[in-house]
């Protein structure tokens, strides 16, 4: 049997003492040139750490959480893209967990998370109350919450003006002739739906103009955004809008999908806006005008806030902001 190379051959062939190796190879406390000098060397001989010995000895996992109500939105796989270029290079791994739509599961992942599996938590909830930003702030490993919370909480958050950033579409639509706007929320009671309702109602106020109403998809999906828009193209009493202001884009591109299939123009005919300027924005033809959240961004963010809460810093709660951004492309009828 092959023998397996040890720490110490690690360190004779970087040169380095065999605490800055054992430093260099956890990520923490060296320099960026030991670290690659070091991880080098480990790989040249086919050296790897320990995870289960490693951990017991520094009492961590080594890993972070990441949780959130839908690992298949290009949002949060954008997040934890993100995420694991901030955490991996630390020498952390991501775990990635389901919350579900409802606080009672997301609060069963934060219990099962914190327990020994984490050394800290990234967590995006769909719906949040009082009891679950406790249950956040009370956890035994740090918690991020990528997401608005309470004010009067200790809990470190980054957020994204969803609602200002709907405004900025519906100022786009309006200022190329549109004034028949429909908006096509998600679930209602979830956080992102509260949020970029208030402000889609905002911006119409602003323009003094009354929203031609609004349709409830039963998720935050292509499947729900197209079956709820042909709903409102089955009902003969529907009065027609000349805009559609999706709350996200999976949204959108179900709204111009129901469209096309009724014959509908986009953006000739009804123009089309979404949220969160995905990659697939960019590509759908035609290409969807969305609102940029910054979810790299916001992953990165996140992420730092955590590494820092895990090495210990203290201090108040943490809320960094990322300003919203318009991108005009096809689907709203403007100039690009």
């Amino acid at each position: 049997m092959s023998r397996r190379p040890t720490l110490h051959e690690v360190a004779n062939l970087a040169g380095a003492s065999l605490a800055s190796t054992s430093r260099a190879l956890n990520g923490m406390g060296a320099s960026p040139e030991m670290i690659e000098k070091v991880r080098a060397a480990a790989e040249q001989l086919g050296y790897h750490p320990d995870a289960a010995g490693r951990s017991l000895r520094m009492g961590r996992t080594f890993q972070v959480g990441f949780a959130v109500a839908d690992i298949g939105n290009p949002v949060y796989v954008d997040m934890m893209k993100a995420i694991h270029e901030v955490v991996g290079p630390q020498g952390y791994h991501v775990v990635v967990a389901t919350t579900g739509n409802d606080v009672e599961s997301t609060a069963d992942v934060i219990r099962s998370l914190a327990s020994g599996v984490v050394d800290g938590l990234v967590i995006s909830p769909l719906r949040s109350d009082e009891t679950l930003a406790a249950q956040m702030e009370q956890a035994p490993v740090p918690v991020v919450v990528v997401g608005r919370v309470p004010q009067n909480t200790t809990l470190d958050s980054v957020w994204a003006d969803s609602a200002a950033g709907i405004g900025m579409a519906v100022d786009q639509l309006v200022g190329v002739g549109r004034r028949r706007l429909l908006f096509l929320n998600g679930p209602l009671g979830t956080t992102p739906a509260s949020h970029r309702l208030q402000g889609f109602e905002d911006a119409l106020a602003r323009h003094d103009l009354t929203a031609a109403g609004m349709v409830v998809a039963d998720d935050f999906t292509v499947e729900a955004g197209t079956r709820a828009v042909d709903g409102l193209l089955d009902d003969p009493a529907a009065e027609g809008p000349d805009a559609i202001v999706a709350a996200n884009d999976l949204l959108a591109i179900g709204c111009i999908q129901a469209l096309r299939r009724r014959n509908v123009r986009v953006p000739d005919d009804i123009a089309v806006t979404g949220m969160d300027d995905t990659e697939i924005a960019a590509v759908f033809s035609p290409s969807l005008t969305s609102v940029a959240l910054g979810s790299r961004e916001r992953g990165r963010a996140a992420a730092e806030l955590l590494l820092r809460r895990i090495a210990g810093e203290s201090g108040p709660a943490q809320r960094v902001h990322v300003a919203p951004r318009l991108v005009v492309r096809e689907s709203s009828g403007g100039p690009a």
